[in-house]
């Protein structure tokens, strides 16, 4: 079982940029493909990016598609999503996912592990 740690998050202004880590303890990040969603207000959790066991694979949100970008270091067993011009709509706690698999590929769904959440607050 891995457990998954979310940081890097906070208060930006519009037009800023943050970059949240996703730190996992427990197993290696090799064997699993990452995720991250977010949740607002009100609102269902949604995917933001997706990335494989490689990171060869990655899936952007249209939504952030051109602003965010999701990468991992394997060897410090580390997921990163680098957020730039930030948008008072991007405001909402994020976590990140991981999911066993064989294959290297993404997921949008179907995650086993969760973080406990980070909160980005974007103001206007």
């Amino acid at each position: 079982q891995v457990q998954l740690v979310e940081s890097g998050g906070g208060l930006v202004q519009a037009g800023g940029s943050l970059t949240l880590s996703c730190a996992a303890s427990g197993r290696t990040l090799t064997i699993y493909a990452m995720g991250w969603f977010r949740q607002a207000p009100g609102k269902e959790r949604e995917i933001v990016a997706a990335i494989s066991r490689s990171g060869n694979n990655r899936y952007i949100a249209d939504s952030v598609k051109g602003r965010f970008t999701i990468s991992r270091d394997n060897a410090k067993n580390t997921v990163y999503l680098q957020m730039n011009s930030l948008k008072p709509e991007d405001t909402a706690v994020y976590y990140c996912a991981a999911r066993a698999t064989i294959a290297d590929v993404y997921y949008t769904s179907g995650y086993d592990y969760w973080g406990q959440g980070t909160q980005v607050t974007v103001s206007s």
